[in-house]
């Protein structure tokens, strides 16, 4: 048996802070053989990252250490090696794609001299051979028109562009070992579909090796020769891919593989009133030009777009980002200027400023995508949650709120005792617990979710859908749900309207669009959700 290309043997990563140490990493081993795709899996904390980062010794040292452990690449040992040897490791023999490019790239930077400053750090090259070698690897990562994307910043790409220039920023320097840290976590399906296959081609063409950190076994799947599951910073499994699909051994990977959503959405009744209508819906942006930035054109996010969405029911709105999922979402409530007819419990809100929008406020309510951000870390949860209350319930008494919060937390599956506690005290489930609660606090008729599980594992993403269905069927909620993930469309929408370039491209009930899409771009979404090798790019790019 050949020398693996990498060893980790033994490694344990602890964490101090004040008087107190963690073990986020316990007695870890495994191997990755040249040319072999290792998957890490496991829910969030489970240890995944921490020890990917140990690789390269990116932990916050000195508040990390490792008690025990060797990374042996090519003979060295990278935890005891030098840092002149390891700025040679690092970004030439390993580089590392991380979750979120937005937060990786310098935003004051343009591609170029972003990905020509890795090369010149490494390689006897400047000026046009520089440039040169930047387009090769443009082209190579899927951008069109390289020449163009020179000068562009980081803002001024989609995600999947963003997520190619930091794939090409890893290859640039032919890496032997690529570490993926969930690289594809925030794309849309047909993005993420798209980066898989970059990904498998590169690693054919140039032989590396790739130890791919993801908590979706869809994706390991289809992109890892072995698997390694890690929770509570163990390595409870490990083995070839099909072979821990076909017969898991031990039960935390079972849970892993049957945390996907499931169930269906609640039944509608034809009978309940309707919450939300809207008729040729339009939100368009001007585009000016000249010195007297006069309107030339428009960016029509949204372009007439019709929808009913009654008590009891969700509505469910797919497309890839850029689509006008979530502008369409903020015109329905009012948070931006919009044309077309908007109707809210039988009142026309069309035209209605901020404070004549403010008493409906109450009975329409938003849940956000990132928990984390979405919550002030400056304030208590008992502050966060009973914030609404101040606002539209003025004459509670300090502990008729408090009691009305200790319910809502309750109804949301917290410990109401936790109330004074504060948003990076719990876990990412946890805070998007929050969120729903400051939501549901208010009693209200209708709820956007703006992609409210794509920033959790698969198993509390099952746990906060299965929240949802409840709340539902108790308050009849209706529930305007805007998502990328179909499989947690599938579990939650009752109808669904499919979105590209500010258009409906398709809609109707959810059982028949998914059985039967009529679209091709219907039709390239869907593959890309339930069957990655099946999708088809040309009908994506049409």
């Amino acid at each position: 048996m050949t020398e693996p290309l990498i060893s980790i043997r033994d490694l344990s990563v602890a964490f101090h802070q004040g008087g107190n140490t963690s073990m986020a990493v316990d007695h870890v081993s495994f191997d990755i053989a040249r040319g072999e795709v290792v998957a890490l899996v496991g829910e969030s904390g489970s240890g995944k990252s921490v020890t990917a980062n140990s690789i390269l010794k990116l932990l916050p040292y000195p508040s990390a250490s490792h008690p025990s452990g060797q990374i042996l690449f090519k003979g060295q040992d990278l935890l005891n090696a030098q840092p002149e040897a390891l700025r040679k490791v690092r970004g030439d023999d390993i580089t590392m794609i991380f979750q979120e490019p937005m937060t990786s790239l310098n935003p004051l930077h343009s591609i170029e001299r972003q990905i020509g400053e890795i090369l010149e750090l490494h390689q006897p090259i400047r000026g046009a051979a520089t440039r040169a070698r930047v387009i090769e690897l443009l082209t190579q990562v899927g951008i069109r028109e390289p020449e163009k994307r020179l000068t562009a910043y980081p803002h001024e790409l989609s995600g999947g562009q963003r997520q190619r220039v930091m794939i090409a920023m890893a290859l640039a320097n032919r890496p032997e070992l690529l570490i993926a840290d969930e690289p594809t976590t925030a794309l849309d399906v047909t993005v993420q579909a798209q980066i898989l296959e970059l990904l498998g081609t590169l690693k054919s063409e140039h032989g590396m090796s790739i130890l791919f950190i993801t908590h979706d076994l869809g994706i390991v799947r289809k992109i890892a020769d072995r698997v390694c599951v890690m929770t509570k910073g163990k390595i409870v499994e490990m083995g070839p891919t099909a072979e821990i699909f076909a017969n898991p051994q031990h039960g935390y990977t079972r849970k892993l593989l049957a945390a996907e959503p499931k169930g269906e959405p609640p039944p509608t009744d034809a009978d309940k009133p309707i919450v939300i209508e809207a008729d040729d819906v339009k939100v368009w942006f001007p585009i000016k030009t000249g010195f007297l930035r006069r309107v030339t054109d428009h960016v029509k996010a949204v372009d007439g777009v019709d929808l009913t969405l009654k008590a009891g029911h969700t509505l469910g709105i797919v497309g890839e980002s850029g689509s006008g999922k979530t502008t369409l979402g903020l015109a329905l409530t009012r948070l931006i200027s919009s044309q077309g007819r908007i109707a809210f419990v039988g009142q026309d809100i069309q035209g209605r400023g901020f404070a004549e929008m403010r008493p409906l406020r109450r009975q329409m309510q938003i849940v956000f995508q990132d928990p984390y951000g979405s919550l002030s870390p400056r304030m208590s949860v008992a502050d966060i949650v009973g914030e609404g209350l101040l606002v539209h319930e003025p004459q509670l008494t300090a502990e008729e709120r408090d009691r009305t919060v200790a319910e809502a937390l309750a109804e949301t599956g917290l410990d109401p005792e936790t109330r004074h506690r504060y948003p990076h005290e719990f876990s990412g489930g946890q805070r998007q617990r929050i969120a729903i609660a400051r939501a549901m606090v208010l009693k209200p008729k209708f709820v956007m979710l703006d992609e409210p599980t794509s920033a959790l594992d698969m198993s509390v993403q099952a746990q906060v859908v299965d929240l949802l269905r409840d709340l539902q069927v108790k308050h009849q909620l209706a529930y305007l749900f805007i998502s990328h993930d179909l499989k947690v469309v599938r579990a939650l929408a009752n109808d669904i309207i499919v979105m590209r370039n500010g258009q409906v491209v398709e809609k109707g009930p959810a059982g028949d669009l998914f059985a039967n899409p009529r679209e091709e771009y219907t039709k390239a979404l869907l593959a890309a959700a339930f069957n990655i090798e099946a999708v088809k790019t040309a009908a994506i790019r049409q």
